[in-house]
This record gives C-alpha cells, structure tokens and sequence, in this order.
C-alpha cells in the first residue's frame, strides 16, 4: 500500500472514532439527576404539547451527540421554542453531554 493509502486509512480510522468520543464525553448517572426537568415532557407517553400543538419527542436511545447539539441550537435561539430555549440557556456544555449520555442509554422504545 501506498504511503498516500496508508494516511487515507488512518485519516478514515481517525474521523470514525470522533463521533464515539464526543458521545463518551458524558456522564449518564450525572445525566440521570440533570435530566429530572426533562421527563417532565419528554417522559410523558404520548405527550402532545398544547401550544403550538406538535408531539413531544422520546430521547431514549437517541444519539449522544444529537442530543447535544439540539440544546446548543436551543440555547442560542437557532432553534425556535421558548420552552426549550428557558430549558437549555443555563446548562452548560457538560451538563447537555451528561443528560445527552443518560437518554442514549435507553432503549429506542422506551424514555
């Protein structure tokens, strides 16, 4: 193999495992006592919230870094719900990768 090859392997190999690395950057058991606030919506089955009217997402077995970047996107109001933004405008980047990590632990089904 090339030399040209041998760095497009490792290059590879390296961007692989940046996503694995950002989702472990968690804390779940952490996530578990930041998270409380959330079950309030997002722990309801079949929650439909009232105004505007739209189904509220399960974040169980959602993707680490998904969860992340959605409340960064809230907290800078470049995802438009004022509940949310309320909800996410104090967290800190620590405390979205510790509630990020306890809701991928879940199954798919299941809060």
């Amino acid at each position: 193999m090339s030399t040209r090859g041998i760095f497009g392997v490792l290059a590879l190999g390296l961007a692989c495992s940046l996503p694995l690395a950002a989702s472990a950057a968690g804390n779940a058991a952490a996530g578990k006592e930041k998270a409380f606030l959330c079950m309030g919506c997002h722990g309801v089955p079949t929650y439909d919230t009232v105004y505007p009217t739209y189904h509220v997402p399960k974040l169980g077995g959602q993707h680490a870094q998904y969860i992340v970047n959605a409340l960064e996107e809230y907290k800078h109001n470049r995802r438009a719900y004022k509940t949310m933004h309320g909800m996410a405008v104090s967290l800190s980047k620590q405390d979205m990768e510790d509630i990020a990590a306890y809701f991928s632990h879940f199954p798919a089904d299941n809060h």
